[in-house]
């Protein structure tokens, strides 16, 4: 009787069109002004106002969003965490992003689906092995967890992978971060805001911010397709869309854009239970929880807002995937889609304050902004409250590209593409 009520309780909630459902988070109406205005409702705008509730509040906080919540860039990765990082500034900011991704299913009341399966980067010729040797250490010297694989290990821990010494691309060990893994997107989004919204933050979408006020270098609100919002600060937030929101206050960035590819193919049974990066070129792959084999690789080779995919890359990305595990090739891929990346000078973020007073930026992070959302959002909400930085985002301030001081980093993936 219980397996048959379960049955009919589940088809009465799947095709009710939610009739009944708990409301996760309110809509409201805008008001004229709040203290701090945050322009995207992603995971970091979220992550954002979230923690400046809960750590810095009270205050009157809204969170701006153009369409849906998670429907840009949240939504539209591969989403992996890791902070397998060589130098102390990314390192530093990923662990404790990472620490975070840790207890944020417990911080939130919501199941985020953190897996931490491992994150494995595979080396083809003895100087990446040994440059790899070099990051594992630097991040063991810092606590981080590393281990350097054998293809003893790796045939051991990984099975389906292509050790013949016939490969194009011969493996001869790797880097394996165990704590590395993924998470599950919407849940990060939905978690976020469920919780912001529970602290009394404002999440209003369909709300997109048209204009920036700026008065004799200070902001004072923004010009919204929902009407004027004054604000007292105001951070952007918009993965993808940096450059024209920044360019709302007369500000030019460091950065250009280009779509980020990443595709899935029909599900199997359970055959990887990592996350493994191919580094003869770029293709990562890992399994879903639905048995989706899921893929991504390099950005394409030119700058676009396109958020869809383009068959230079799938093709490009197919082709080493293929070469790491052979069995891809009887696979048939499902759907394809391109988030936009927001790529900076060093390929590394922009998290802090800029030169127009009370406005706060957060970009430019190309391939590493989902395993950053926790420590984004924890450190701007810090920037924001105290109008300084944290002490882990002070080296990405926008004003490192006119010093010349960027982040060298050899462990975040592809390299930035300055086309």
């Amino acid at each position: 009787m219980t397996a048959r009520y379960s049955i009919f309780s589940l088809a009465r909630h799947a095709l009710g069109g939610h009739r009944g459902w708990p409301v996760a988070w309110r809509s409201p109406e805008p008001q004229p002004a709040y203290d701090v205005v945050i322009v995207g409702g992603g995971g970091h705008g979220l992550a954002t106002a979230y923690y400046l509730a809960l750590n810095h509040g009270p205050r009157r906080i809204a969170v701006l969003e153009k369409g849906w919540l998670g429907g840009g860039n949240t939504g539209r990765n591969t989403t992996i965490v890791r902070s397998d990082y060589r130098l102390p500034e990314s390192a530093d900011f990923m662990e404790f992003s990472l620490q975070l991704w840790e207890g944020l299913s417990q911080a939130l009341n919501f199941n985020v689906m953190l897996s931490q399966r491992s994150y494995i980067d595979l080396a083809h010729s003895d100087g990446q092995l040994e440059d790899f040797m070099r990051r594992g250490n630097a991040m063991r010297l810092r606590g981080i967890d590393a281990e350097l694989l054998d293809r003893a290990a790796l045939e051991r821990l990984v099975p389906p992978l292509d050790l013949s010494p016939e490969a194009r691309f011969p493996v001869v060990g790797g880097l394996m971060q165990p704590r590395g893994g993924t998470a599950r997107h919407d849940a990060v989004a939905w978690g976020y805001a469920r919780a912001a919204d529970g602290l009394g933050v404002d999440i209003v979408e369909d709300c997109e911010v048209t204009g920036i006020e700026v008065s004799d270098g200070r902001v004072s609100g923004v010009e919204t397709s929902r009407g004027r919002i004054g604000a007292d600060q105001v951070a952007i937030s918009v993965a993808g869309n940096s450059s024209h929101v920044a360019a709302l206050a007369g500000l030019r960035l460091p950065i250009e854009t280009a779509s980020v590819q990443a595709f899935v193919s029909e599900p199997v049974k359970p055959v990887l239970d990592r996350v493994v990066c191919f580094n003869a070129g770029m293709s990562y792959v890992s399994q879903t929880d639905k048995g989706e084999i899921l893929l991504g690789g390099d950005s394409d080779p030119y700058n676009s807002y396109a958020q869809r995919g383009s068959i230079t890359a799938i093709e490009e990305t197919l082709v080493r995937a293929v070469a790491m595990f052979p069995f891809l090739s009887r696979l048939r891929m499902m759907r394809s889609w391109g988030g936009i990346g927001d790529i900076s000078m060093d390929g590394l973020g922009i998290v802090g304050k800029t030169p127009v007073s009370g406005l706060y930026l957060n970009g430019g992070w190309g391939y590493s902004g989902f395993k950053a959302t926790p420590a984004v959002g924890w450190t701007l909400a810090h920037t924001i409250a105290h109008d300084a930085p944290h002490e882990l985002n002070a080296p990405f301030a926008l004003a490192r590209f006119e010093r010349g001081a960027l982040i060298d980093e050899a462990g975040i993936g592809p390299a930035p593409s300055l086309h």
